[in-house]
C-alpha cells in the first residue's frame, strides 16, 4: 500500500520579548467574561437603581400625600371644624381667597359667622408681579364687605419684577376703605435676588405702599423663609403674617398677628380647600388693626 507524504510541521509564531500572552481561559478570566455590566438587569446597579427609585418616590408620597393630612391622625387638642382641627386658645378665624378656590357662594359662607368658631375675616389675593390681577379680586373684594366680613388684599411678590413697579400695580388696583386691614405683602419666593437684594427689594415695595395708604403693610411668608431672608429688626416693625402649617403651635419667637395653620380647609360655600387663619388678639384688637 502506498503512503501518503507527511506534513511539515507549522512553526509557532514568535511571541514579542517581555510581553506574556494573556489568558483568558483560566478561573479569573471565566468569571470576567461572565460578569454582568454595571446597569445590567441581574447586576448590583439593577439594585443600586431600584434603591434610589425607591426612596424618590417614598419620600414624594409621603411630602404630597401624607405629610399635608398627617394631621388628621394626631391628637387634636383644640376643636375640630373645617375638616381639620383649630390651634387651641384662639377665637378669632379667618380665610384668605384668590381665584383658586372657585365661585363662591357668599349667601352660604355668611352662615359661617354664626356657628360655634365663626370666620371673621377674609384676606383676598389681588395682584401678583407688575401686572398680573387675581380675575376673582372685585367680586371677591366686594362680596366680603357687603357679607360683613372684615377684609384685607394681598399682593403675590414676584422677585423677577422691580419691586416699585409691583407696588404701583397694586396701588392703582386695590382702594382701601374705613375698615378693611392694611395692605399684605406675601413673599414666598427670592428668585435669582441674594439676601441683601431681595431685603431691598421688599422694603421698597412697603415703603411705597405704606405711604399711599398711610398704614404699615402686613408682611406675609413662612418662618423658615423670615427666618432665613428677611430676619432683619426692620421688618419686625411691620405686623407678621405667618405661615407655618399641620403644627400645634408657632415655633416661631418673633411677635406675629395673624397664623396660617393649614391650606385643606372645608368650607361651606367655598368649592375647593381653603386657608384657614387665626388672629392672635380680640375682635377689638382686630378691629384697631383695620385703617381709620
Amino acid at each position: 500500500m502506498a503512503t501518503s507524504p507527511k506534513k511539515k510541521p507549522v512553526p509557532k509564531k514568535p511571541q514579542p520579548k517581555g510581553r506574556k500572552q494573556r489568558k483568558t481561559t483560566g478561573r479569573r478570566g471565566k468569571k470576567a467574561a461572565q460578569e454582568p455590566g454595571f446597569f445590567s438587569l441581574s447586576g448590583k446597579g439593577f439594585y443600586v437603581v431600584a434603591a434610589c427609585l425607591a426612596v424618590l418616590l417614598s419620600t414624594g408620597f409621603y411630602f404630597f400625600f401624607i405629610r399635608p393630612y398627617a394631621y388628621r391622625w394626631k391628637p387634636c387638642y383644640g376643636a375640630k371644624m373645617y375638616g381639620v382641627c383649630l390651634p387651641l386658645g384662639y377665637e378669632i378665624h379667618g380665610i384668605d381667597l384668590s381665584h383658586h378656590q372657585g365661585d363662591i357662594d357668599w349667601e352660604v359662607l355668611q352662615t359661617m359667622q354664626s356657628n360655634g368658631f365663626p370666620l371673621r375675616f377674609a384676606f383676598i389675593k389681588a395682584t401678583e408681579g407688575g401686572d398680573l390681577a387675581d380675575p376673582r379680586f372685585s367680586y371677591n373684594f366686594a362680596q366680603a364687605r357687603s357679607h360683613g366680613y372684615i377684609r384685607g388684599a394681598y399682593h403675590f411678590f414676584n422677585p423677577s419684577t422691580p419691586a416699585s413697579r409691583q407696588a404701583d400695580f397694586f396701588i392703582r388696583t386695590v382702594q382701601l376703605e374705613h375698615g378693611d386691614l392694611p395692605p399684605v405683602l406675601d413673599v414666598e419666593r427670592r428668585g435669582k435676588l441674594d439676601r441683601a437684594e431681595l431685603q431691598e427689594a421688599v422694603k421698597c415695595w412697603l415703603d411705597k405702599v405704606e405711604r399711599h395708604y398711610g398704614v404699615k403693610p402686613i408682611l406675609y411668608t413662612s418662618y423658615k423663609f423670615k427666618m432665613r431672608y428677611l430676619s432683619d429688626p426692620m421688618f419686625d416693625a411691620y405686623p407678621y403674617w405667618i405661615a407655618h402649617y399641620y403644627v400645634d403651635s408657632v415655633r416661631y419667637e418673633g411677635a406675629w398677628r395673624f397664623w396660617q395653620h393649614t391650606d385643606r380647609g372645608i368650607v361651606p360655600g367655598i368649592p375647593q380647600n381653603v386657608d384657614l387663619n387665626i388672629f392672635k388678639g380680640s375682635m377689638d384688637e382686630l378691629q384697631a388693626l383695620t385703617l381709620p
